[in-house]
């Protein structure tokens, strides 16, 4: 881990290589732009492909090895593993719809796309934990900025997939098996670990806005270009253009390292008794018996320190306490919230399920219409999956990116815990959904534009809530737990769900007593009963999220009631 001062270029220059790596991380939204192809091509019903899309969400979301591997490796490694998956997983599913190999099994195909999707799994954790570390203090931010990136890809790779692949599935999946490997190949080098500066930067802010600027012109470029492309049959010199200007706008982050070359800042930070947060050497030389015992604290901020959890402590524990503090006595404490635990520790915290739970309902009943996109549109007249697609990416896009802008505007302004704004999405979710259930004329665009951006917000709030409630240490595998709650609603949701109805009501229509052949479901009704019931778990969401959100209030009290992040005592970033 390099030495680093604030106002530095490697953690700039690896969060700009972090955008690159976390637009590849995105190819498991490519599912609904390949899966026509895999009904047509392989003969599959709507329940076998549902069943692929759950392989999907499996293999992009099960990402507990990864957030092992994170600790114990340097970024590269994790990244070296992720490009070998995609090349693996993606060149199966390319060789059996290219028809390059015949008669595939579908159970080989199923696996090879949870390996090819796990690779996403292994990319973001890389990029997501480095710059977390990278930025302790900005997490919020951080997490908007690199999963609204993520949000975006689908767009990003609707555009190639429109321009460069002749809109191909079997060009698509070979471009997924080497174009993608070949980028994290690249930017593997500058994707490092560095260690946290706490000094004050007065040109930060402006650097994460400009990002953030950056990342909002890329996506109304991509949207734009995408809805005007069948209207105006852009010619093959046009189509390139606008693929040009797209790298250039992913290119923009890397201004920023660019800048503090030609324009470097001198920082002079006075040393202070009164910092915020540990220095890194403290960190370091902490780092070994965090776990064990509690730090020992001056005089004069033990009281700052116990007052600032408000957890309710008797009186015997609290007189322990400042014992403690006053270095008479040494015990050994379970950490509580806001400091690092170990994964052990955190499952048998009811805040841990709840935030778990909150989670699966909003992100397990989004993935489900992300999944069946394409058969949503057919089913109501709407043949153009590519505009239905970059339509949600975009939302989504801008879901990740405004629920980290605004939950870290809150949170520092008036301490609001970040879930408040979990329940405010679940509950529009709840509308969203019976506006799909209603079938009404027009509505289908507006429908899947405001659900992509509740999905969004389900993300980007999480990742920043798991490390504030648990800390920065085991992260990666605190991240990736979570992210299980995606896969599993996918599975019940999507595939025992959706996917049962959806051949149900198609046997109905053409007059069939079994679901053997892979006709089409058209109407309403197709998703009608699937939509209520997501409207319903939206609400037990809701509940649980207003429930979680009282219970940690007094957490972001105590974090952020100085008005600016502090890390707990016992924390080692």
């Amino acid at each position: 881990m390099a030495n680093l001062k604030a106002g530095t270029r490697p953690p700039w220059v690896g969060l700009g290589a972090a955008v690159w790596v976390q637009i590849a991380s995105g190819n498991a939204y490519n599912f609904p732009l390949y899966s026509h192809s895999l009904k047509s091509v392989l003969g599959f019903n709507q329940h076998q492909l549902t069943m692929l899309g759950v392989a999907n969400d499996i293999g992009e979301n099960v990402g507990l090895l990864p957030g092992i591997a994170c600790d114990k490796f340097p970024p590269w490694v994790i990244l070296l593993i992720g490009s070998f998956a995609c090349i693996l997983g993606y060149g199966v599913l390319w060789l059996a719809v290219s028809k390059t190999v015949l008669y595939l099994p579908y159970w080989l195909l199923w696996l090879a796309l949870c390996v090819a999707t796990n690779s996403s799994a292994w990319l973001s954790t890389a990029v997501l934990v480095t710059n977390m570390r990278n930025f302790p203090v900005s997490r919020g931010t951080v997490a908007g900025i690199l999963k609204g990136y993520a949000g975006l890809s689908a767009a990003v790779f609707t555009e190639i997939y429109s321009t460069i692949l002749r809109k191909s599935s079997a060009n698509l999946l070979m471009f997924l098996s080497f174009g993608v490997p070949i980028l994290c190949f690249v930017m593997m080098y500058f994707v490092r670990a560095c260690t946290p500066a706490f000094g004050e930067d007065s040109a930060e802010h402006g650097h994460f806005l400009f990002i953030q600027v950056a990342s909002v012109v890329l996506g109304l470029y991509v949207l734009t270009t995408t809805i005007l492309d069948p209207i105006f049959h852009f010619s093959a010199e046009v189509s390139y253009a606008i693929l040009v200007g797209m790298v250039v706008l992913l290119m923009a982050p890397l201004a920023i390292p660019v800048k503090m070359t030609f324009c470097p800042l001198r920082i002079n930070q006075p040393e202070t008794r009164n910092q915020q947060v540990a220095s890194s050497d403290e960190t370091l030389q902490g780092e070994g018996n965090a776990d064990k015992t509690e730090p020992l604290l001056k005089s004069s901020e033990s009281s700052t320190y116990l007052g600032s959890f408000r957890e309710g402590d008797e009186a015997s524990e609290v007189a322990m306490l400042l014992a403690v503090g006053e270095g008479a006595v040494k015990k050994k404490r379970r950490p509580k919230r806001g400091e690092d635990f170990k994964f052990t520790e955190a499952v048998i915290k009811a805040d841990f399920w709840l935030l778990f739970l909150v989670y699966f309902t909003g992100v397990g009943s989004g993935v489900t219409v992300l999944n069946n996109l394409a058969q949503i549109g057919i089913a109501q007249g709407i043949h153009s999956t590519a505009i239905l697609l970059s339509l949600f990416s975009f939302c989504n896009f801008i879901g990740r990116l405004g629920g980290g802008v605004v939950s870290e505007h809150f949170v520092r302004s008036k301490t609001v815990p970040r879930t408040l704004w979990m329940t405010c999405t679940q509950i529009i979710m709840v509308i969203t959904y019976l506006l799909f259930a209603s079938a009404i004329s027009g509505t289908l665009y507006a429908a899947t534009a405001l659900l992509g951006i509740c999905y969004g917000v389900q993300f980007s709030i999480m990742i920043p809530t798991v490390s504030e409630l648990f800390g920065l240490k085991h992260f990666g595998i605190f991240y990736n737990f979570m992210s299980l709650g995606n896969p599993l609603g996918a599975f019940l949701f999507s595939g025992l769900l959706a996917g049962y109805i959806y051949d149900n009501e198609a046997a109905k229509q053409h007059g069939l007593g079994l679901i053997t052949s892979s006709i089409s479901c058209i109407g309403p009704n197709c998703f009608r009963l699937t939509f209520l019931i997501l409207a319903g778990i939206c609400g037990v969401g809701s509940v649980a999220s207003i429930i979680l959100t009282k219970r940690i209030w007094p957490v972001y009290q105590m974090l952020y009631g100085g008005g600016s992040f502090r890390l707990p005592q016992t924390s080692t970033y």
